[in-house]
């Protein structure tokens, strides 16, 4: 057990105090709200207005991106899940049982964006069975868009929030 804590000590990083861990966090959250299955925010703005070559450019784009993560997750998707669990159960146990500052920065990129995951995935099975199009397929985008938005900011708040507190107190503790 102490040849573990010695390692632990010897790897763990200052994530919460580094600027790039800031940068990476704004970037992640930013990537992930820019591209809704694969489409971006102004082409789904510019078929919602003009219903021409754009809107056929988005059914295009968001079908071929729903058919492939639907087929993906159709053939391994048991292991998709079984790897993500091992993974996140990894990160968590080295993050909140070992205190490593590296695993807990890495829980909070990788587990909201497990859940943006989930739900578009829940969004991609929602558009093959109502088979969404025009408006309707928009709106589904655009509503899924703002629920990444506000996860990002929950997420944001929430990271630097603990981030803070466990900067003040290794500060404050002279760790």
């Amino acid at each position: 057990m102490a040849f573990l804590e010695n390692i632990f000590s010897l790897i763990d990083m200052r994530s919460f105090s580094s600027v790039w861990f800031w940068i990476v966090l704004a970037l992640y959250w930013s990537a992930a709200s820019q591209f809704v299955l694969g489409a971006s925010f102004d082409l789904i703005m510019r078929a919602r207005k003009d219903a021409g070559q754009n809107m056929d450019d988005l059914q295009t784009l968001v079908a071929i991106h729903v058919r492939r993560k639907l087929t993906l997750m159709r053939r391994t998707g048991h292991w998709i899940v079984g790897f993500a669990a091992a993974l996140l159960t990894l990160i968590v146990m080295l993050a909140f049982v070992y205190w490593l500052e590296i695993a807990q920065a890495v829980f909070f990129l990788i587990f909201p964006m497990m859940l943006v995951r989930l739900l578009e995935l829940r969004l991609s099975f929602r558009i093959e069975r109502e088979a969404l199009h025009g408006a309707k397929l928009c709106r589904a985008l655009l509503r899924f868009r703002f629920w990444v938005q506000f996860l990002g900011v929950i997420t944001i708040f929430i990271t630097a929030i603990w981030g803070m507190l466990h900067v003040l107190s290794r500060s404050a503790l002279s760790f």
